[in-house]
């Protein structure tokens, strides 16, 4: 849901998702003459209650000297950014925001302006898009404030991975539970597919009566020796085929079609893995297409997983079932399978990219290809986010690593170009933060898994691409993939919308101050004219016009 509303000169442009509510300011450059910063008050209407949100920063003069990782009220302590979100919203509530530009001194904040808007935040499983994200951010303040410095299994009653699923696991194993005996069928295509409980529940629903097979990686190593114990273990042997060709590349697909009464209704997809560190770890989304032409695509691709077949053979049925569209997709749902005989597919997705006119937001999970280092040179987005887990792939020190880190470099160095890369806060000395921990539940990818494209995100005719395929050329040519283009559809625009925005400010944060470890003072707020740089010919001014929507 999208709401902008302009009073007493300041405008405020609200952007609810499932767990989080964007805001952006804006005040007449004028008008920002001695401005502190934004106080933001919430009323919950659902849960009957009212208070302030909280920050991290506090004027010096008036710093009441709480212990290191408190929080500090906006009414006291405002925020000097024309961007803010609340990341704690739930799903399905009534909010009013009430947003004040304060002036004065710290000892005396007075109001200067306010504006007040009213917003619903959607539920995870409304429309015919269900839309799960993980929490994604283990390693965190809010998980020391609550569980301490202990791992996630040490935790009692399973509570630390019941806050890092965020709802995610529950959604999955309803999406397992609601099949019908002798009227519901799953087919699943999975590229990890070990974790226990998961498989227990596959089981359990198969013995009552449900027709379910499924096709799960066993090409390499890894995850085949873990994949095969595991499905061992739960004794699903007998409804399970092992995808072993060509050996050197993957089955990298994380989906189940649903069907009723023999017709495919629905796709579980997105870039989740069946295993522990897939839910509960690195960044995750799962997206439910609950659209009959959708779904019955996915079954036709299911099939020719089925047989196992040579890379040859699928690449042609591959390119029947799924067509690259001329130009922009259709609006609604469009489905690219891999792997393709050439790079078209990836082309297709850089050329979209790099005519993006409003904004450009993308995860990398295996560092940015060479195709997108032109598009994040190139693009004619005036603002163009990336959030990656490694600033490069995995490289061995030398040259060409020398080579890709200066590649980086100056793309980073373009005021266009706003880049995050995974991190934790890895000490106890930096001013009211407090050292964190990973789970440890990953290894090659321990921060951002996603793999998503956002394309104009905020205005009328968005178009979101997400799923299993990581916008590289393996993920092309060479491995099982699966990818859904939505185009004009603000609801799940706004959802990934804002969780881009929750995790790119969390990585990017902690990626800062691990790189400046040294007399860092995150909570001084400034009484000078800090507001100045976020206007004239800069990119602050443009993210405060692309939030606004001015």
């Amino acid at each position: 849901m999208r709401i902008k509303r302009i009073n007493d000169g300041l405008t405020v442009f609200a952007v609810s998702g499932t767990y989080v509510v964007m805001l952006g300011f804006n005040l007449e450059e004028a008008d920002c003459e001695g401005l502190l910063g934004f106080s933001i008050h919430r009323t919950d209407h659902t849960e009957n209650e009212a208070y302030y949100l909280s920050g991290n920063k506090a004027f010096e003069k008036t710093d009441p000297g709480l212990i290191a990782g408190s929080m500090l009220s906006t009414r006291d302590h405002p925020i000097q950014s024309f961007q803010w979100a609340d990341y704690s919203a739930k799903p399905g509530h009534l909010y009013t925001y009430s947003i004040t530009a304060l002036k004065g001194t710290p000892f005396k904040l007075e109001a200067f302006a306010n504006t007040m808007v009213h917003i619903i935040t959607e539920c995870p499983e409304s429309g015919d898009n269900d839309i799960y994200f993980n929490r994604g951010t283990a390693a965190s303040q809010a998980y020391i404030r609550r569980y301490g410095d202990v791992p996630p299994e040490q935790v009692r009653n399973n509570k630390a991975f019941e806050w890092l699923s965020r709802g995610l696991n529950e959604a999955l194993d309803d999406y397992i539970k609601s099949c019908i005996p002798g009227r519901h069928a799953l087919r699943i295509a999975a590229y990890e597919f070990n974790y226990g409980e998961f498989l227990d529940l596959i089981k359990q629903v198969s013995d009552s009566g449900v027709d379910i097979k499924v096709i799960y990686d066993a090409r390499k190593d890894e995850p085949k020796i873990v994949n095969e114990a595991a499905v061992a273990n739960a004794g699903l042997d007998n409804i399970c085929v092992k995808r072993t060709r060509p050996k050197s590349y993957i089955s990298h697909n994380k989906f189940i079609v649903k069907l009723l009464d023999g017709n495919p209704v629905s796709v579980w997809t997105g870039g989740t893995n069946f295993s522990k560190g897939g839910i509960f770890g690195h960044s995750n989304v799962a997206h439910v297409v609950q659209e009959e032409e959708v779904a019955k695509v996915f079954l036709d691709y299911w099939n020719e997983l089925w047989n196992d077949p040579e890379s040859t053979q699928l690449k042609n049925k591959v390119e029947e079932i799924s067509k690259i569209p001329a130009g922009k997709p259709d609006k609604g749902a469009t489905v690219i399978f891999s792997p393709r005989k050439n790079l078209d597919a990836l082309q297709w997705y850089a050329n979209l990219a790099t005519n993006a006119e409003d904004g450009l937001f993308m995860t990398f999970a295996f560092g940015m290809n060479d195709v997108f280092k032109e598009v994040y040179k190139n693009s004619k987005s005036p603002i163009r986010f990336a959030l990656l887990d490694k600033e490069i792939r995995g490289m061995v020190a030398g040259p060409q690593r020398d080579a890709e880190l200066l590649k980086m470099k100056k793309l980073r160095q373009m005021p266009e170009n706003v880049f995050a890369v995974g991190e934790f806060i890895k000490t106890n000395n930096i001013d009211g933060w407090v050292r964190e921990r990973l789970t440890n539940l990953n290894g090659h990818v321990r921060y951002i898994h996603n793999k998503f494209m956002l394309l104009d995100p905020l205005s009328e005719d968005p178009i979101i691409i997400d799923g299993s395929a990581n916008f590289s050329e393996a993920s092309i040519l060479r491995n099982d993939e699966n990818m859904v283009i939505s185009r004009g559809n603000t609801r799940i625009a706004d959802i990934f919308m804002g969780e881009f925005m929750r995790l790119y400010s969390h990585n990017a944060f902690r990626e800062f101050i691990n790189k400046n470890p040294q007399g860092i003072k995150p909570k001084a707020l400034r009484t000078d004219d800090w507001w100045r740089g976020y206007f004239g010919d800069n990119h602050r001014s443009t993210r405060r016009k692309f939030f606004a929507r001015l």
